[in-house]
């Protein structure tokens, strides 16, 4: 599906409702679709209701559509439910520049979750582990008959690990790891259940007491890899040539990868990208972003969590690797229409292709950032989106909005205080 343009003008020059016309056609979405992504009917407030604690109503989200992604060579609209200016158009840049190698391509590995147990009151740790792993596959098999569907469809319990933490603040103790396949899911259910299920087992067996049993949101096994190339002629732009924009978006990254400083604002700017799919479709943005972090400190030391260096032909190229537990079954994904319906406008049908998707974008957006900040610097083309935010909170209407942000951006004084006097100007 390669972009199309309506009436000779381009995604971003349409109206909205112009837009979802578009996506309607390209992606052969039902009138149900349409009315949930146009936000005409989405989450109610009795559905809501139903999903948490003490609800009083819903809280929405712009939900904007990158363009131009080509992800393992499927061309894919990518919904980003996201408040921040300048991401969607960002990510959509760098996916249009990635489309002269190809685009991006990525894969997962199994997704396999850990669940923790926590033993306590031992007083021979070495031989409570060596008991508990010499009945290892007693304990898998019990924590199968949490959810037998599961084994059915190729997942379940698939390994045992029993760690021994010799220094904390309450002494030793040891953590049985039980490692899942969730298949489709999330997770989360199925490894809180399993780990559960296995408290009475292994305080038998190690004659110790149980207390903490809850997954891990360092889902070091459950990683996302994505790659890309980027021509280093199609970086050149306005004064810049593409080696100069490519040699400073090397270096800006060598900041990142030395400096934890630097580097908690790059993975930010990863996240700019990952956690507004995610949020798109229901599921867990906090867990992702704990894993994401956690996995950049891995060795010791924050650090950054993608790669990007010079290819053998000059090109730049980029990798990210992190965990990313999401799914498409299960918890607000399947509860929340809009969740569903943005899986059916990317084509997505599993959890591994939902990973690859995002890991993608995670990398698009994380390129946006350091082609900006080697270059013009960040504030130019954020300022100039920031700007139409900033003539709103003035309180402009209408076409005003537009006009009202070009001069800020004119003047370079994209603050409210000098909105409105603007504003009052004009009134007067």
């Amino acid at each position: 599906m390669a972009e199309k343009e309506h009436h000779n003008k381009k995604f971003y020059h349409l109206t909205r409702l112009e837009r979802l016309a578009q996506l309607k056609a390209e992606m052969h979405l039902s009138e149900a679709d349409m009315a949930v992504l146009s936000g005409e009917k989405s989450l109610s407030p009795v559905e809501a209701d139903h999903m948490i604690e003490n609800v009083i109503g819903t809280f929405s989200l712009p939900m904007g559509i990158a363009r131009y992604f080509r992800v393992n060579g499927r061309e894919i609209p990518i919904p980003m439910v996201v408040e921040e200016p300048s991401i969607v158009a960002g990510a959509s840049f760098m996916a249009r520049l990635s489309l002269g190698t190809g685009g991006f391509f990525a894969h997962t590995t199994a997704p396999e979750m850990i669940g923790q147990v926590q033993v306590l009151d031992l007083e021979d740790l070495s031989s409570a582990r060596m008991k508990l792993l010499a009945v290892k596959e007693s304990l898998l098999a019990e924590a199968a008959k949490v959810d037998p569907l599961l084994k059915e469809l190729g997942g379940g319990p698939k390994d045992l690990e029993v760690r021994l933490i010799s220094e904390s603040p309450i002494g030793p103790f040891l953590v049985v790891h039980l490692i899942v396949d969730v298949r489709d899911a999330m997770g989360a259910n199925a490894i809180n259940t399993a780990v559960e299920r296995l408290t009475h087992r292994v305080e038998e067996i190690t004659g110790g007491r149980v207390l903490l049993r809850i997954l891990s949101n360092l889902a070091d096994r459950r990683l996302a890899r994505a790659r890309v190339t980027i021509l280093k002629n199609d970086l050149a732009f306005d004064g810049f040539t593409g080696k100069d924009v490519r040699d400073g978006i090397i270096a800006a990254w060598a900041f990142a990868r030395a400096d934890p400083y630097r580097a908690a604002t790059h993975n930010k700017g990863i996240m700019n990208g990952i956690d507004p799919v995610v949020i798109a479709t229901g599921n867990d943005w906090r867990a992702v972003e704990a894993g994401a972090h956690a996995y950049a400190a891995r060795n010791g030391r924050y650090t950054s969590l993608s790669t990007w260096e010079k290819d053998a032909n000059g090109d730049l190229a980029g990798t990210l690797e992190m965990p990313l537990a999401v799914g498409t079954i299960g918890g607000a994904t399947r509860v929340h229409p809009a969740a569903q319906a943005n899986l059916r406008l990317m084509g997505i049908d599993s959890a591994s292709e939902l990973a690859q998707v995002i890991v993608s974008v995670g990398l698009a957006q994380n390129l946006a950032a350091l082609r900006a900040l080697a270059t013009e610097g960040i504030q130019r083309g954020h300022m100039g989106l920031h700007a139409r935010q900033v003539a709103i909170a003035a309180g402009a209407k209408g076409d005003q909005i537009n006009q009202l942000a070009e001069k800020l951006v004119q003047e370079k004084a994209i603050r409210i205080d000098r909105a409105s006097v603007i504003l009052k100007e004009w009134r007067n």
